[in-house]
């Protein structure tokens, strides 16, 4: 499964919003100071006029917060822990699925929609369930908190795998 360059700039955003602006309230990062999306546009190498169709699905989900003026633009809604990649790549993707015939239905069920027919079942159904599963729970663990404390390590660093450490058992 690929995420489209939606996911990939407007997470880039994000986590430069993140690292040189702070939040509306002040809470994080350099005390609240707007980031124009110009700059952001220049520092990262993409597309202004793309970005600002980006940052206005951010807007709308209550990601970001935008100040007019001459010293304006954008800063985030809330502090970056507090702000999960689940919420950004839903923000600017839609609902999240693996394969096209997979998505969630309002009660939270997954549903194939090849299995309209209540005779069919979907042979396949579980693979793409865990799949999606899989990616779900990876993007509600990590936060933008963990994206700019990433992008601060050493070249080569690693941060710890979000995969429960194996237990360790001695033979008796």
């Amino acid at each position: 499964m690929m995420f489209s360059t939606k996911a990939e700039y407007g997470v880039r955003v994000m986590v430069e919003l993140a690292r040189r602006g702070g939040t509306a309230d002040g809470t994080d990062g350099a005390g609240g100071e707007p980031i124009s999306l110009a700059e952001i546009a220049e520092y990262d190498g993409m597309p202004l006029a793309y970005l600002e169709h980006l940052v206005a699905r951010l807007r709308k989900a209550g990601l970001v917060d935008s100040r007019r003026g001459s010293r304006g633009g954008y800063l985030l809604a809330r502090p970056a822990g507090e702000i999960t990649m689940a919420e950004v790549v839903e923000a600017l993707e839609g609902s999240i699925a693996p394969i096209e015939c997979i998505s969630q239905s309002a009660d939270g069920s997954i549903v194939c929609s090849r299995e309209s027919d209540p005779d069919h079942a979907c042979p396949t159904k579980l693979l793409w369930t865990r799949v999606r599963g899989a990616i779900v729970r990876t993007l509600q663990d990590t936060t933008l908190a963990d994206l700019v404390l990433g992008a601060s390590l050493p070249t080569g660093a690693t941060l710890p795998s979000l995969e429960p450490e194996p237990l360790i058992t001695t033979g008796a």
